[in-house]
């Protein structure tokens, strides 16, 4: 935060100074009492399980200058408390406050699949033209996302903003807490169907990204997603399309694959641009469009946007792709879903190798009361696909086992149910010339094991 003091914080919030100086200047929010940095406000979250109230001495302990609280009613400190009476409504409020104080564009990001790695895409064409700012992390919900804001500095000439979305109604606090001036829209996945019951329903909230747009804001849509394609923003809004449909103001065409790294003429109008990326899999042609489209619209020359997006290399435990030992390790085990799972299988398909193609696929989480019928999906898939072996972890990926063994008995498949048993096979089952793919949603860990091999190449 820059310019920020106490007496702002108290304003934002509609909060009660109980003590310490209104002036004392604050540069950062905290919500983690073990690590502050400058002068942080310590922000106290009520969880399920912790109150952080309880770690205020901590805090204060570690540096934090001042700190909110929803449970003193007096205190007698050198610190400034400001009661609130919610901490995490008084955070968002923050978050509201601080944004209105910035005068930069914020593009903002969503969607099933690809967020984080379209909101990546979208920073390095913008860095053509523009001194960006981006969300740290993951750091994109209710918590996560006023934080992110709060951090804008006035160097800064534009954002992109990675906003998710795990309940209904989640996405219109976000979205207004942004205010975004593009709204950005990946796709339209099954991704948290498990509490939001239907793709229609998932849609729906998507959608409500425009709640936070700006009036005379652009809604950038995937024109190849078959619930986008169609779909109009508000009145007030501009909508574009990207993808590699006639529908598209912003086309792919002539793609290619050339070792897994795709290749493509981006096309708007009267503009086009060779492209080159430096991350595989086909699917990324989707997320580089939304870059370029967000690009341009900014007034970044395409082909200027293509030089910088055509060298981004991706980022940890997402598509990341190494030789340790003669054997290629392809670490996508950040997330899942069933469409990435496939596209992980195609990225593995187009690896160059003289060895097998192998591919470790774990549970894929959230994905409701039809998530047997999701991995199956994804078996059948592979099942019609030249992998030599499929290992799979988890109760739910050995639906993935079956979707591959009951429709072709070629290939080799392996169920484990714990990461110890599964790693002990592959130190003695992988060998140079082969590639494999590790895959798998983040709470299964499966990077614990592709982090074993990629770490033997720094040792």
């Amino acid at each position: 935060m820059e310019g920020i003091t106490v007496k702002d914080i108290v304003e934002a919030t509609n909060g009660t100074l109980l003590c310490g100086e209104p002036e004392l200047s604050l540069d950062h929010i905290s919500i983690d009492s073990r690590s502050m940095k400058g002068s942080a406000l310590f922000v106290p979250l009520i969880g399920e399980k912790v109150d952080a109230h309880r770690f205020i001495g901590q805090a204060l302990e570690n540096g934090a200058a001042a700190v909110l609280t929803s449970e003193h009613d007096s205190a007698e400190s050198l610190h400034p408390y400001i009661r609130v009476k919610d901490t995490k409504k008084a955070l968002q409020d923050i978050g509201r406050y601080y944004r209105k104080r910035l005068s930069l564009p914020l593009i903002g990001v969503t969607g099933s699949v690809g967020k984080t790695t379209t909101r990546e895409m979208i920073a390095a064409a913008l860095s053509a033209g523009y001194q960006v700012y981006k969300t740290p992390g993951n750091h994109n919900s209710q918590v996560g996302v006023p934080i992110t804001i709060s951090e804008i500095t006035k160097e800064d000439e534009i954002g992109v903003i990675e906003l998710g979305m795990s309940e209904p109604g989640e996405l219109t606090i976000i979205a207004q807490i942004a205010r975004i001036d593009m709204a950005v829209v990946t796709n339209i996945g099954v991704t948290h169907i498990e509490q939001l019951g239907s793709r229609e329903n998932i849609y729906r909230e998507k959608m409500t990204i425009q709640d936070g747009l700006k009036p005379g804001g652009i809604l950038l849509l995937n024109g190849d997603d078959d619930m986008l394609m169609n779909t109009k923003g508000r009145e007030g809004f501009r909508t574009l399309y990207y993808g590699t449909g006639e529908n598209c103001d912003y086309r792919a065409v002539d793609i290619r694959l050339e070792n897994g790294y795709p290749h493509f003429m981006a096309v708007h109008g009267d503009q086009k641009a060779e492209i080159q990326l430096s991350i595989m899999g086909m699917h990324n042609v989707l997320n580089a469009m939304a870059a370029l489209a967000a690009a341009c619209e900014y007034g970044v020359p395409m082909e200027k946007a293509g030089e910088t997006l055509g060298r981004f290399t991706g980022f940890k435990n997402r598509q990341q792709i190494d030789t340790v030992n003669g054997i290629t390790v392809i670490d996508d085990t950040y997330n899942a879903s069933p469409v990435s799972m496939k596209a992980g299988i195609d990225v593995l398909l187009s690896i160059q190798n003289p060895g097998r193609k192998i591919a470790v696929l774990a549970d894929m989480k959230e994905l409701g009361e039809n998530a047997s019928e999701f991995h199956y999906e994804v078996g059948a898939y592979i099942s019609q696909k030249p992998v030599d072996t499929v290992a799979v972890l988890g109760e739910l990926a050995k639906y993935i086992a079956d979707g591959i063994t009951q429709n072709n008995t070629e290939i080799k498949v392996l169920r484990f149910e714990e990461k110890n048993a599964l790693k002990e096979y592959l130190d003695g089952e992988l060998k140079a010339g082969d590639a494999v793919l590790f895959k798998g949603s983040n709470s299964m860990n499966l990077g614990e094991i592709s982090g074993c091999y990629l770490k033997k190449k720094s040792e």
